[in-house]
């Protein structure tokens, strides 16, 4: 195993706080970049040579070889993290056991089907510039099938945790996400083992830590606050506007 040179570049995200709560979870040593998603910092060149696609979370060590590697994609950092550093299986499992490809699965279910869902349903619902009711059932919908699938899996859980008898990278990428289902309109009381799991979580003190990197972890007490729910939505579709604009004009 090499000796970790890890920076971490993030912003305080449902995908950001994976990879803190990943790497307090191992007890790794890195360092915090924090990145200002509202001034669009992960647009900038040198940002771009990190992770060309210019969004966060992003990665760099120094690898096995003693150069230095990016990782971008937060599904991809937490199965990097998992390999080269969790040589006790603290958030994985063995490689080609039935646990290792059960947490594959859980994993790329959340990145490609949950986290993008839900992602959609935050921005017809909170951050686009018009009201569009068939974008907002549209996602909002397919986040409540997905919220149900998981509800569903862990009824059958016997350790609370969404594979095998303890956490893995399977909880962990889902569990920034889930903390912000209120945020997508999502009530996470409809879904009793998902919250049950969720709390669960949340008594683990590398998931208490690491959810408040790079800032304080607060969108349960926002939601509760609908003025400052308001203001924050305004806000956000502000700049999240801004940004779309300027991607357009970079393609074009």
């Amino acid at each position: 195993m090499s000796q970790p040179n890890i920076t971490l570049y993030t912003a305080q995200t449902p995908n950001g706080i994976k990879i803190s709560i990943a790497l307090e979870e191992l007890g790794l040593p890195y360092k915090v970049e924090k990145i200002d998603i509202s001034k669009n910092t992960q647009k900038e060149d040198w940002f771009l040579k990190i992770n060309p696609n210019g969004r966060i979370p992003a990665l760099t060590d120094t690898f096995t070889d003693g150069k230095d590697i990016r990782l971008f994609e937060s599904g991809s950092i937490l199965e990097y993290l998992a390999e080269q550093y969790d040589t006790d299986h603290k958030i994985s499992f063995p490689k080609g056991t039935r646990e290792y490809y059960e947490m594959k699965s859980w994993l790329y279910f959340q990145n490609a089907g949950l986290g993008p869902m839900q992602g959609q349903a935050n921005h017809f619902s909170r951050y686009a510039p018009e009201h569009i009711e068939y974008g907002v059932n549209r996602y909002v919908n397919e986040t409540r099938r997905l919220y149900g699938v998981l509800d569903k899996h862990l009824a059958e859980s016997k350790s609370g945790y969404i594979v095998g008898d303890h956490v893995s990278i399977a909880d962990i990428s889902h569990w920034g996400w889930v903390s912000a289902a209120g945020w997508a309109g999502i009530e996470i009381d409809d879904f009793p083992n998902v919250k049950a799991w969720e709390e669960l979580m949340l008594q683990r003190p590398g998931v208490e830590k690491g959810r408040h990197v790079p800032s304080p972890h607060t969108i349960k007490e926002l939601i509760k606050d609908k003025e400052a729910t308001e203001k924050m939505a305004a806000e956000s579709r502000a700049w999240i506007q801004q940004g779309m604009q300027a991607d357009s004009k970079r393609k074009a």
